[in-house]
């Protein structure tokens, strides 16, 4: 992929990835197969999404289950979001936990 392209790719998803993985993910991509590089980009999840997720099914561990937590999801369930107050936490914390899962998934599949 050209600089360009790259730098392209990186600015329209800027917000779905966290911003100390830009570089590393930046190094990558220029020595990665350009279709490689597109499916990577291809299955992001959306901040806003896993927010109002966390927001109406956080109580029931549904946004750590979509974020491959699936200890935490369980642990998150059985205990009805931590009586409420993890569920709370976790509407404020679901858009960088996201945007971490994001970059880690870019990183394992370039």
């Amino acid at each position: 992929m050209t600089k360009e392209q790259i730098d392209q790719l990186l600015q329209i998803n800027a917000n779905k990835i966290a911003p100390e993985f830009i570089e590393t993910i930046r190094e990558r991509m220029e020595n990665a197969d350009e279709g490689a590089v597109n499916a990577a980009f291809a299955g992001l999840k959306g901040t806003t999404m896993m927010t109002i997720i966390a927001w109406l099914l956080g109580c029931y561990g549904v946004d750590r289950f979509m974020l491959g937590e699936t200890g935490l999801g369980v642990a998150k369930l059985l205990t009805c979001g931590g009586c409420g107050i993890w569920g709370l936490i976790d509407i404020f914390t679901a858009a960088g936990r996201t945007r971490k899962y994001n970059a880690n998934k870019i990183l394992e599949q370039i």
